[in-house]
């Protein structure tokens, strides 16, 4: 797992004992089971940015303490709120979003040079790339990747995440999970696909 989760966990246990709070208690006053907060403290899961507010309010402190030691050198209340996007289509090359289930905040510094969305993964072709079901992901808007890269594509105004592979007249989506075939599309096949962005983080949510 990132140092910069591992950090935060143990900023965030710190300041739980310093408050003389058990992770139970912690995790009644943030609406969390006390193994989801030690799974935070010991930086074995993921945190969102609206986790660390809501557990600084719990533990009253500021939640630049539970920043430090990180890459986020001064805390701000600079955030973005992004759509979760349930639904695309795309009409005269133009992306939309049919429907949006709800909004995410995020620092903006994940959002910089771009512009963004999230995606909520279904199902488990992404595995072995520790997409879950269930994940948030987030997507920086581009209509071309890299070889390689995970990105976002749109079928027939189906959005799905795979990995892509691009020669002159084919791209292959493939998955990662050996019991999911790739995907092949030919030049006649790609009338309906489009490639609609790239994937830059994972966050899981518990």
């Amino acid at each position: 797992m990132n140092d910069f989760y591992k950090k935060v966990g143990q900023n965030i246990e710190k300041y739980r004992k310093m408050k003389g709070l058990s992770a139970e208690e912690l995790g009644n006053r943030v609406g969390l089971t006390k193994k989801t907060i030690r799974r935070y403290e010991t930086g074995e899961i993921r945190i969102i940015n609206d986790r660390v507010l809501a557990i600084a309010d719990a533990l009253d402190v500021d939640p630049a303490d539970l920043y430090e030691g990180t890459d986020v050198v001064e805390f701000t209340d600079e955030v973005e709120k992004l759509p979760i996007v349930g639904a695309i289509s795309c009409g005269n090359g133009t992306i939309a979003y049919e429907v949006i289930e709800g909004y995410e905040e995020v620092p903006k510094s994940w959002v910089k040079g771009g512009k963004y969305f999230f995606l909520r993964a279904k199902g488990d072709s992404m595995i072995n790339a520790h997409i879950t079901d269930g994940s948030l992901l987030l997507i920086r808007r581009q209509d071309d990747v890299e070889n390689g890269d995970i990105a976002a594509v749109l079928i027939d105004d189906d959005a799905v995440l795979k990995r892509v592979y691009k020669s002159d007249d084919t791209i292959i989506l493939q998955s990662e999970n050996p019991a999911y075939k790739p995907i092949i599309l030919r030049k006649d096949d790609m009338k309906n696909v489009r490639i609609i962005g790239k994937l830059k983080k994972v966050v899981l949510n518990f």
